[in-house]
C-alpha cells in the first residue's frame, strides 16, 4: 500500500524545517556583535583564488572603499582584471614580481624582488585610507624564503584596525593560517590546461 504525503503536509513540514533554521542563523548572527579588520587566506590548489579576491575589492568599491593591490609572483600587465580596475577610482594597483621563480631561476634576485616588494606593500598596511589591501601570491615568497614570516605577521598585526587584508596563493605557512580570521581551501578536480587548453582570456586572464 503506497502513503501519499498531502501537499498540506509538505508545506507544514517545510515550514518547520525552515523555522528551525532561521533561528539558529539569526541566534549565530546575534552572537557576531563586534566590527574589526579582517585578515583572509584564500589557499590550495585549486582554480580561483586570486579571482576571489578581486571580486571582494569589487565589493569594498561598491561600499566607498579605498583598495591597494600587490601582486608579488606575477610581472605581466596585460590580464584583465588589472585593465579593469586601474581605471577605477580608489584603487592603487602595485606589479611587484617577475614571473615565477623557474623562470627567473635566481635566487638572490627574487629575494631583492620580494623584500622590495614588501616595502611597497608595507606602506599600504600603514595607510588607514586604505580599507582592503589584496597580496595576491604572497605565499610564494613565505614559502620559498624570500620573506621572513614574523616580520610579515608582525606587520599584519600592526595595521589600522579597521583594514582588511587578503593574501592569495597555494601552500600558505601554518603560523599565517593561525593568524588568520578567515582561511578558504581551493581544491583542484579539474582544470583545462591538463587537457591542453591555453589561458583564456576573460577567465584566467
Amino acid at each position: 500500500m503506497t502513503m501519499t504525503i498531502s501537499t498540506d503536509n509538505k508545506e507544514e513540514r517545510h515550514r518547520d524545517r525552515m523555522q528551525r533554521k532561521k533561528a539558529v542563523i539569526d541566534a549565530s548572527i546575534d552572537r557576531a556583535d563586534r566590527d574589526q579588520g579582517l585578515l583572509l587566506v584564500l589557499t590550495g590548489n585549486g582554480k580561483g583564488k586570486s579571482s576571489s579576491s578581486f571580486g571582494m575589492v569589487a565589493r569594498a568599491l561598491g561600499h566607498g572603499m579605498q583598495v591597494g593591490v600587490a601582486q608579488f609572483i606575477k610581472g605581466r600587465s596585460d590580464t584583465g582584471e588589472e585593465e579593469f580596475f586601474r581605471q577605477q577610482p580608489g584603487v592603487t594597483w602595485h606589479v611587484l614580481g617577475e614571473g615565477f621563480t623557474w623562470e627567473t631561476q635566481n635566487l638572490a634576485r627574487d629575494t631583492e624582488t620580494a623584500q622590495r616588494g614588501w616595502a611597497v606593500a608595507r606602506e599600504m598596511l600603514c595607510d588607514p585610507t586604505l580599507g582592503l589591501v589584496v597580496l595576491d601570491e604572497l605565499t610564494y615568497p613565505l614559502k620559498y624564503g624570500w620573506l621572513e614570516i614574523r616580520t610579515v605577521l608582525d606587520d599584519l598585526a600592526n595595521r589600522p584596525p579597521m583594514q582588511h587584508v587578503v593574501i592569495t596563493g597555494r601552500a600558505a605557512p601554518e603560523p599565517l593560517i593561525e593568524a588568520a580570521d578567515t582561511v578558504t581551501e581551493l581544491r583542484d578536480t579539474k582544470h583545462a590546461y591538463r587537457a591542453g587548453v591555453r589561458a583564456q582570456k576573460g577567465v584566467d586572464l
